[in-house]
Formats: structure tokens, sequence, C-alpha cells
């Protein structure tokens, strides 16, 4: 479920920006429940081949002035995993947890594919919404869910002031077969 719209709808998270890059170019990448489409837009800008899945027709309708941004719209908790089969080189996931989904989201993601994962977790109830605990990851849920099968780049977890206070997690991880490396990118700087 996404009960909580983000504050700067059009504001691109400093953690997919940071880690867009490693993202093969040109690739195809999944943006995950996209809302408005603010992280579709912005990886369509940089040259990636998106498909932007929500269950919000209004908000899909609003990209579709973007020829790189195929739309599909899905409910992704009750209806049918719209993307058996199909192998991603990104899928990015902001703002939203439905925990069935981790083991499709894996499934989804090619060899050498990178998925960056940012939403919020226990503690953001002081903040407002979301503020139900299953809408709130656990310490270390991310790590949990993903580490085991894919080779984090990055983890964080806690508390931020900006774009507004709450409490969150982020990950980056690589479907890397064997020993392969990536270079990772700069940290995250606040966008001039």
């Amino acid at each position: 479920m996404n009960p909580a719209p983000h504050p700067h709808p059009h504001e691109v998270s400093l953690w997919v920006r940071r880690f867009a890059p490693l993202i093969a170019s040109g690739g195809a990448v999944l943006d995950l429940a996209c809302g408005n489409g603010r992280h579709a837009r912005f990886l369509e800008a940089g040259g990636w081949r998106v498909e932007a899945v929500d269950r919000d027709a209004g908000a899909l309708a609003a990209l579709a002035d973007r020829p790189g941004i195929a739309r599909r719209q899905a409910d992704l908790e009750g209806g049918t995993w719209p993307y058996g089969g199909v192998r991603f080189d990104g899928i990015v996931v902001t703002n939203y947890l439905h925990r069935p989904l981790f083991p499709l989201l894996i499934d989804a993601l090619a060899v050498g594919g990178i998925l960056i994962y940012e939403t919020f977790m226990l503690g953001n109830e002081r903040f407002g919404r979301p503020a139900n605990p299953d809408f709130l990851l656990r310490p270390g849920e991310l790590m949990e869910a993903f580490g085991g099968l894919l080779s984090v780049v990055a983890f964080e977890q806690g508390e931020i002031v900006a774009p507004k206070p709450a409490v969150v997690q982020r990950l980056c991880a690589a479907n890397l077969p064997g020993s392969l490396r990536i270079r990772l990118p700069e940290p995250c700087q606040p966008v001039p």
C-alpha cells in the first residue's frame, strides 16, 4: 500500500539519484508503484527505458506525453503480478511497501541488475503518515529480505530531516553473478 504521498512530489530521491548510474546504460527499469512518476521521468531523462506501474490510472495518464515511459495500470497487492518472466536492469521502489512482492522483485531483476529501494520504517509514526506498522519496515528488514540473495551495495536506516522529517530505510543491491564487482557512486549530495 502507498499510504503517504511524497511531500515534494516532483523531487527525485537523493538515494535514487545516487545509485541510478549503476543501472546499465539504456537498460530497462521498472518504477514500481510510481505514483506521479517523478522517478520514471528522471530515469527516462537519463536514457533508460522505463516501465512505470501503479494502480492509479490518473497518475499514469500524466506520463502519457513521455515516449520513453511505458505505462501499466495494475493492482500490485490484489491482482496478478504483471511481470512474470520479465527481467529489468533496474528496479526502483520508493515510499511503497508490500512485502509479498519482495521475492517477485528478486525474480524480475536481470543478472547485473540493480535494486534501489527506499521507504519508511518503524519510528516514522512520530512524524505522521505512514504510522501503521503494517506499512513500516522493521529495523534491518530490507537487508533480511534482499541481502542473502543480492549483493548489497549500500544500506542505511534512521531518521532524516529532508525533504521532511521521517524515519526511513534504504537499500541498493545488485544481482551479481560470482565475484563480479561494481564501482560505487559518490555519496549523496543535495541538489543545488
